[in-house]
């Protein structure tokens, strides 16, 4: 049974638009170890959000685990993991954090309650809830 996911990344460094120019991303440089345990927790064909964090703050479209956890080529030192992603689809209308927090549907949201984490699972309920708002089905 496939997971569902969110990972956030700055538009200005890598955005979903660089995201779907390239193809596919090796999704690394994730230094947080909750972040990086939920990598590690991903498995191929698990479904990921694509968010735009700190500029835009939205959900822009849906990716794929297409390789598992493995080392991270760009640690120089430490246990870090990376996950090879890929993308899916953008979605109709990408999905703001203002309206997901005003959502009684999403307010238990990790992207909520865990504002800071870079890789987050989320619940399938959510991410249902958050193709309808982007008016995009899978």
């Amino acid at each position: 049974m496939n997971k569902y996911w969110l990972v956030k990344q700055e538009p200005e460094t890598y955005s979903w638009f660089d995201f779907v120019k390239e193809g596919q991303s090796e999704w690394d440089g994730v230094r947080n170890y909750q972040a990086r345990n939920n990598l590690r927790s991903m498995t191929k064909g698990d479904l990921v959000l694509f968010y735009h964090s700190v500029k835009g703050k939205e959900v822009m479209g849906i990716a794929k685990v297409i390789r598992e956890a493995y080392l991270d080529p760009t640690a120089k030192e430490g246990d870090w993991s990376c996950v090879d992603l890929k993308p899916v689809k953008a979605l109709k209308q990408p999905v703001s954090l203002k309206t997901i927090k005003e959502d009684a549907q999403l307010n238990d949201m990790p992207l909520v309650k865990h504002s800071r984490l870079s890789v987050m699972p989320i619940t399938a309920k959510h991410f249902k809830r958050i193709l309808k708002l982007g008016r995009t089905s899978i």
